[in-house]
Protein backbone atom coordinates (compact mmCIF):
# COMPACT_ATOMS: atom_id res chain seq x y z
CA UNK A 1 0.00 0.00 0.00
CA UNK A 2 1.68 3.68 -1.43
CA UNK A 3 1.90 5.37 2.29
CA UNK A 4 2.63 8.98 2.82
CA UNK A 5 3.98 10.78 5.19
CA UNK A 6 3.04 14.28 6.14
CA UNK A 7 6.03 16.07 7.12
CA UNK A 8 7.14 16.62 10.60
CA UNK A 9 3.41 15.49 11.87
CA UNK A 10 4.32 11.93 11.36
CA UNK A 11 0.99 11.17 10.25
CA UNK A 12 0.86 7.94 8.08
CA UNK A 13 -1.77 7.73 5.41
CA UNK A 14 -2.65 5.95 2.10
CA UNK A 15 -1.67 8.27 -0.91
CA UNK A 16 -5.44 8.44 -1.09
CA UNK A 17 -7.58 11.27 1.26
CA UNK A 18 -10.87 11.47 1.24
CA UNK A 19 -12.40 15.13 0.89
CA UNK A 20 -15.29 15.43 2.52
CA UNK A 21 -17.24 18.57 1.07
CA UNK A 22 -19.38 16.59 -1.47
CA UNK A 23 -20.45 14.09 1.58
CA UNK A 24 -23.21 17.80 2.30
CA UNK A 25 -24.58 17.02 -1.17
CA UNK A 26 -25.73 13.35 -0.04
CA UNK A 27 -28.16 11.74 2.31
CA UNK A 28 -26.60 10.83 5.68
CA UNK A 29 -27.27 7.08 4.77
CA UNK A 30 -25.42 6.94 1.55
CA UNK A 31 -22.79 9.34 3.06
CA UNK A 32 -22.12 6.50 6.13
CA UNK A 33 -22.27 3.72 3.68
CA UNK A 34 -19.36 5.72 1.50
CA UNK A 35 -16.68 6.47 4.40
CA UNK A 36 -17.43 3.24 5.85
CA UNK A 37 -16.38 1.51 2.29
CA UNK A 38 -13.59 3.67 2.05
CA UNK A 39 -12.30 2.82 5.59
CA UNK A 40 -12.42 -0.78 5.07
CA UNK A 41 -10.65 -0.16 1.68
CA UNK A 42 -7.49 1.28 3.27
CA UNK A 43 -8.37 4.95 3.68
CA UNK A 44 -7.69 6.49 6.41
CA UNK A 45 -7.21 10.26 6.38
CA UNK A 46 -10.44 12.24 5.69
CA UNK A 47 -10.27 16.03 5.58
CA UNK A 48 -13.57 18.24 6.55
CA UNK A 49 -14.67 21.59 7.48
CA UNK A 50 -16.51 23.81 10.02
CA UNK A 51 -18.51 25.40 6.89
CA UNK A 52 -19.11 21.81 5.08
CA UNK A 53 -22.59 21.73 6.90
CA UNK A 54 -23.32 18.23 8.10
CA UNK A 55 -20.00 16.54 6.75
CA UNK A 56 -18.61 16.68 10.30
CA UNK A 57 -21.60 15.29 11.86
CA UNK A 58 -21.81 12.19 9.11
CA UNK A 59 -18.16 11.19 9.60
CA UNK A 60 -18.91 10.80 13.13
CA UNK A 61 -21.41 8.57 12.28
CA UNK A 62 -19.33 6.76 9.84
CA UNK A 63 -16.16 6.50 12.09
CA UNK A 64 -17.50 6.82 15.23
CA UNK A 65 -16.12 3.13 16.40
CA UNK A 66 -12.72 3.43 14.52
CA UNK A 67 -11.89 6.95 15.63
CA UNK A 68 -8.74 5.44 17.05
CA UNK A 69 -7.56 4.43 13.68
CA UNK A 70 -8.32 7.23 11.37
CA UNK A 71 -6.96 10.82 10.92
CA UNK A 72 -9.41 13.31 10.83
CA UNK A 73 -8.46 17.19 10.17
CA UNK A 74 -11.07 20.31 9.94
CA UNK A 75 -10.73 23.62 9.16
CA UNK A 76 -11.86 27.27 10.72
CA UNK A 77 -12.48 30.10 8.77
CA UNK A 78 -12.93 32.18 11.93
CA UNK A 79 -11.45 36.31 11.70
CA UNK A 80 -10.70 36.03 15.59
CA UNK A 81 -10.03 33.86 18.70
CA UNK A 82 -13.96 34.30 19.66
CA UNK A 83 -14.97 32.82 16.81
CA UNK A 84 -12.08 30.32 16.48
CA UNK A 85 -13.41 28.50 19.80
CA UNK A 86 -16.45 28.66 18.56
CA UNK A 87 -15.93 26.83 15.52
CA UNK A 88 -13.42 24.50 17.44
CA UNK A 89 -15.93 23.24 20.05
CA UNK A 90 -18.38 22.80 17.60
CA UNK A 91 -16.70 21.05 15.06
CA UNK A 92 -15.66 18.70 18.67
CA UNK A 93 -18.90 18.13 18.70
CA UNK A 94 -20.28 17.56 15.71
CA UNK A 95 -17.15 14.89 15.19
CA UNK A 96 -17.74 13.36 18.89
CA UNK A 97 -14.00 13.69 19.64
CA UNK A 98 -11.84 14.98 22.23
CA UNK A 99 -9.21 16.21 19.50
CA UNK A 100 -8.75 17.04 15.79
CA UNK A 101 -5.64 15.29 14.50
CA UNK A 102 -4.69 18.27 12.69
CA UNK A 103 -6.63 21.84 12.52
CA UNK A 104 -6.28 24.00 9.49
CA UNK A 105 -7.20 27.52 9.27
CA UNK A 106 -9.43 27.40 6.02
CA UNK A 107 -8.17 30.06 3.18
CA UNK A 108 -7.29 33.10 5.47
CA UNK A 109 -6.37 36.29 3.43
CA UNK A 110 -3.21 36.36 5.56
CA UNK A 111 -0.98 34.12 7.17
CA UNK A 112 -2.11 34.31 11.36
CA UNK A 113 1.32 34.13 13.95
CA UNK A 114 1.86 34.82 17.36
CA UNK A 115 0.96 37.83 18.60
CA UNK A 116 -1.61 38.76 15.92
CA UNK A 117 -4.34 41.47 16.82
CA UNK A 118 -6.81 38.69 15.96
CA UNK A 119 -5.52 36.53 18.23
CA UNK A 120 -6.09 33.15 16.02
CA UNK A 121 -2.01 31.79 16.16
CA UNK A 122 -2.36 31.94 19.98
CA UNK A 123 -5.83 30.29 20.27
CA UNK A 124 -4.49 27.76 18.38
CA UNK A 125 -1.21 27.30 20.25
CA UNK A 126 -3.69 27.14 23.44
CA UNK A 127 -5.89 24.47 21.71
CA UNK A 128 -2.97 22.33 21.20
CA UNK A 129 -1.94 22.72 24.73
CA UNK A 130 -5.00 21.78 26.03
CA UNK A 131 -5.23 18.80 23.99
CA UNK A 132 -7.88 19.88 21.71
CA UNK A 133 -5.70 19.73 18.47
CA UNK A 134 -2.76 17.59 17.63
CA UNK A 135 -1.83 19.74 14.73
CA UNK A 136 -1.67 22.92 12.93
CA UNK A 137 -2.25 23.52 9.64
CA UNK A 138 -3.14 25.84 7.20
CA UNK A 139 -5.43 25.94 3.72
CA UNK A 140 -4.92 28.25 0.61
CA UNK A 141 -5.45 29.43 -2.64
CA UNK A 142 -3.28 32.68 -2.25
CA UNK A 143 0.37 31.98 -3.63
CA UNK A 144 1.78 34.81 -1.12
CA UNK A 145 -0.28 33.59 1.62
CA UNK A 146 1.24 29.66 0.76
CA UNK A 147 4.62 31.10 0.78
CA UNK A 148 4.48 33.29 4.19
CA UNK A 149 3.20 29.48 6.11
CA UNK A 150 6.18 27.66 4.72
CA UNK A 151 8.73 30.67 5.21
CA UNK A 152 6.87 31.01 8.75
CA UNK A 153 7.96 27.86 10.45
CA UNK A 154 4.60 28.32 12.46
CA UNK A 155 2.54 24.96 10.52
CA UNK A 156 2.97 21.63 9.90
CA UNK A 157 1.08 20.95 6.75
CA UNK A 158 -0.10 23.05 3.95
CA UNK A 159 -3.34 22.43 1.42
CA UNK A 160 -2.95 24.29 -1.62
CA UNK A 161 -4.45 23.38 -4.88
CA UNK A 162 -2.09 20.33 -7.01
CA UNK A 163 -2.74 18.42 -10.17
CA UNK A 164 -1.06 17.49 -13.03
CA UNK A 165 -2.51 21.10 -14.10
CA UNK A 166 -0.48 22.79 -11.97
CA UNK A 167 1.98 25.75 -13.03
CA UNK A 168 5.85 25.55 -11.98
CA UNK A 169 4.59 28.16 -8.96
CA UNK A 170 2.70 25.04 -7.37
CA UNK A 171 5.79 22.94 -8.28
CA UNK A 172 7.89 24.86 -5.92
CA UNK A 173 5.61 25.58 -3.25
CA UNK A 174 5.68 21.45 -3.16
CA UNK A 175 9.49 21.21 -3.48
CA UNK A 176 9.34 24.25 -0.37
CA UNK A 177 7.60 22.45 1.65
CA UNK A 178 9.87 19.18 0.83
CA UNK A 179 12.73 20.96 1.87
CA UNK A 180 11.04 22.27 5.12
CA UNK A 181 9.67 18.81 6.57
CA UNK A 182 6.37 20.07 6.12
CA UNK A 183 3.21 18.12 4.90
CA UNK A 184 1.34 19.11 1.29
CA UNK A 185 -1.71 18.41 1.16
CA UNK A 186 -3.08 18.69 -2.67
CA UNK A 187 -6.20 19.99 -2.65
CA UNK A 188 -8.35 20.08 -6.18
CA UNK A 189 -6.48 17.18 -6.89
CA UNK A 190 -9.02 16.77 -10.31
CA UNK A 191 -9.29 20.03 -10.65
CA UNK A 192 -12.76 20.84 -9.74
CA UNK A 193 -13.76 18.17 -11.83
CA UNK A 194 -11.45 19.06 -14.98
CA UNK A 195 -9.51 15.94 -14.74
CA UNK A 196 -11.84 12.97 -14.99
CA UNK A 197 -8.62 10.18 -15.39
CA UNK A 198 -8.44 8.79 -11.89
CA UNK A 199 -4.85 6.94 -12.98
CA UNK A 200 -3.40 9.84 -14.53
CA UNK A 201 -4.33 12.32 -11.63
CA UNK A 202 -3.02 9.31 -9.28
CA UNK A 203 -0.31 8.78 -11.17
CA UNK A 204 1.13 12.38 -11.51
CA UNK A 205 1.17 13.13 -7.84
CA UNK A 206 2.61 9.79 -6.61
CA UNK A 207 6.03 11.54 -8.54
CA UNK A 208 5.98 13.46 -5.21
CA UNK A 209 7.09 11.23 -2.28
CA UNK A 210 5.46 13.78 0.44
CA UNK A 211 2.39 14.99 -1.29
CA UNK A 212 -0.90 13.74 0.02
CA UNK A 213 -4.02 14.39 -2.59
CA UNK A 214 -7.54 14.44 -1.22
CA UNK A 215 -10.34 13.48 -2.99
CA UNK A 216 -13.81 14.70 -3.24
CA UNK A 217 -16.05 11.91 -3.39
CA UNK A 218 -19.76 11.62 -3.00
CA UNK A 219 -20.53 8.64 -5.59
CA UNK A 220 -19.59 5.60 -5.07
CA UNK A 221 -18.09 5.19 -8.73
CA UNK A 222 -15.83 7.89 -7.61
CA UNK A 223 -14.19 5.92 -4.75
CA UNK A 224 -14.47 3.03 -6.65
CA UNK A 225 -11.73 4.38 -9.74
CA UNK A 226 -9.14 5.42 -6.28
CA UNK A 227 -9.56 2.57 -4.39
CA UNK A 228 -8.75 0.61 -7.15
CA UNK A 229 -5.22 2.57 -7.11
CA UNK A 230 -4.55 1.23 -3.60
CA UNK A 231 -4.74 -2.56 -4.78
CA UNK A 232 -2.59 -1.63 -8.14
CA UNK A 233 -1.10 2.07 -7.76
CA UNK A 234 -0.59 3.27 -11.24
CA UNK A 235 3.13 4.25 -12.14
CA UNK A 236 3.64 7.01 -14.88
CA UNK A 237 4.26 5.39 -18.43
CA UNK A 238 4.05 7.16 -21.93
CA UNK A 239 0.33 6.45 -22.53
CA UNK A 240 -0.08 8.67 -19.29
CA UNK A 241 2.05 11.21 -19.89
CA UNK A 242 0.61 11.60 -23.27
CA UNK A 243 -3.07 11.95 -21.67
CA UNK A 244 -1.47 14.47 -19.63
CA UNK A 245 -0.14 16.40 -22.36
CA UNK A 246 -3.14 16.70 -23.99
CA UNK A 247 -5.18 17.74 -20.98
CA UNK A 248 -2.72 20.73 -19.96
CA UNK A 249 -3.10 21.64 -24.09
CA UNK A 250 -6.49 21.80 -24.04
CA UNK A 251 -6.57 23.73 -20.68
CA UNK A 252 -3.88 25.83 -21.20
CA UNK A 253 -3.99 29.17 -19.60
CA UNK A 254 -6.75 30.82 -17.38
CA UNK A 255 -9.66 28.43 -16.30
CA UNK A 256 -12.25 28.62 -13.24
CA UNK A 257 -10.76 25.99 -11.01
CA UNK A 258 -14.66 26.22 -8.95
CA UNK A 259 -13.17 27.02 -5.55
CA UNK A 260 -16.43 29.34 -5.26
CA UNK A 261 -14.47 32.06 -3.06
CA UNK A 262 -16.00 34.70 -5.94
CA UNK A 263 -19.73 34.29 -4.42
CA UNK A 264 -21.66 34.98 -3.31
CA UNK A 265 -23.18 37.56 -6.72
CA UNK A 266 -24.92 39.90 -5.88
CA UNK A 267 -27.18 39.09 -9.09
CA UNK A 268 -27.37 35.77 -7.70
CA UNK A 269 -25.25 34.01 -10.68
CA UNK A 270 -23.61 30.96 -9.70
CA UNK A 271 -20.18 32.10 -10.86
CA UNK A 272 -17.79 29.10 -9.77
CA UNK A 273 -20.25 26.20 -12.19
CA UNK A 274 -21.38 29.12 -14.80
CA UNK A 275 -17.88 30.25 -15.34
CA UNK A 276 -16.12 26.30 -16.47
CA UNK A 277 -19.38 25.27 -18.24
CA UNK A 278 -18.11 25.10 -21.33
CA UNK A 279 -15.16 23.37 -20.27
CA UNK A 280 -16.99 20.51 -18.30
CA UNK A 281 -19.43 20.35 -21.52
CA UNK A 282 -16.09 19.30 -23.33
CA UNK A 283 -14.40 16.74 -20.78
CA UNK A 284 -17.28 15.62 -19.34
CA UNK A 285 -20.73 15.82 -22.23
CA UNK A 286 -23.80 15.44 -20.41
CA UNK A 287 -27.48 15.47 -20.65
CA UNK A 288 -27.66 16.96 -17.42
CA UNK A 289 -25.78 20.26 -18.50
CA UNK A 290 -28.40 20.92 -20.96
CA UNK A 291 -31.71 20.17 -18.23
CA UNK A 292 -33.73 23.22 -17.83
CA UNK A 293 -32.72 23.56 -14.20
CA UNK A 294 -29.06 24.06 -15.40
CA UNK A 295 -30.45 26.46 -18.67
CA UNK A 296 -31.50 28.60 -15.81
CA UNK A 297 -28.92 28.60 -13.93
CA UNK A 298 -26.93 29.72 -17.35
CA UNK A 299 -29.82 32.67 -18.21
CA UNK A 300 -28.47 33.88 -15.25
CA UNK A 301 -25.59 35.49 -16.24
CA UNK A 302 -27.57 37.78 -18.23
CA UNK A 303 -28.48 39.80 -14.98
CA UNK A 304 -24.84 40.64 -14.44
CA UNK A 305 -24.54 44.21 -13.16
CA UNK A 306 -20.69 44.12 -13.34
CA UNK A 307 -19.64 45.13 -9.99
CA UNK A 308 -16.56 43.67 -10.15
CA UNK A 309 -16.82 41.70 -6.73
CA UNK A 310 -16.22 38.52 -8.10
CA UNK A 311 -12.95 39.55 -9.75
CA UNK A 312 -11.39 40.96 -6.83
CA UNK A 313 -12.39 37.78 -4.46
CA UNK A 314 -10.66 35.48 -7.14
CA UNK A 315 -7.55 34.34 -5.54
CA UNK A 316 -6.42 32.97 -9.21
CA UNK A 317 -7.02 36.96 -10.36
CA UNK A 318 -9.42 35.68 -13.03
CA UNK A 319 -11.31 37.74 -15.30
CA UNK A 320 -14.59 36.74 -14.26
CA UNK A 321 -16.66 38.41 -16.15
CA UNK A 322 -15.30 37.86 -19.22
CA UNK A 323 -14.95 34.11 -18.63
CA UNK A 324 -19.01 34.07 -17.69
CA UNK A 325 -19.48 35.45 -21.43
CA UNK A 326 -17.28 32.94 -22.51
CA UNK A 327 -19.48 30.56 -20.70
CA UNK A 328 -22.46 31.70 -21.56
CA UNK A 329 -21.70 32.31 -25.51
CA UNK A 330 -20.96 28.81 -25.73
CA UNK A 331 -23.21 27.24 -24.28
CA UNK A 332 -26.24 28.93 -26.26
CA UNK A 333 -24.38 27.43 -29.28
CA UNK A 334 -24.59 23.90 -27.95
CA UNK A 335 -28.21 24.67 -27.69
CA UNK A 336 -28.19 25.30 -31.11
CA UNK A 337 -26.93 22.64 -32.10
CA UNK A 338 -23.22 23.46 -32.75
CA UNK A 339 -20.05 21.64 -31.56
CA UNK A 340 -17.69 22.91 -29.22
Amino acid sequence: MDQVRLGSTGIMANRNGFGALPMQRIDRESAVRLVRKAYRHGITFFDTARVYTDSESKLADALGDVRAHVTIASKTMATDAEGFWKDLHASLRELRTDAIDLYQFHNPPFCPGPGGADGLYDAMLQARAQGKVRHIGITNHRLAVAWEAIRSGLYETLQFPFSYLATEKELELVHACEAANMGFIAMKALSGGLITNAAAAYAYIAQFPGVLPIWGMQREEELDAFLATIVHPPAMSDDIRALIDRDRAALSGHFCRGCGYCMPCPAGIEIHTCARVSLLLRRSPSAQWLSERNRAMMRKIEDCIHCGQCETRCPYGLKTRTLLAENYRDYQEVLAGKPL
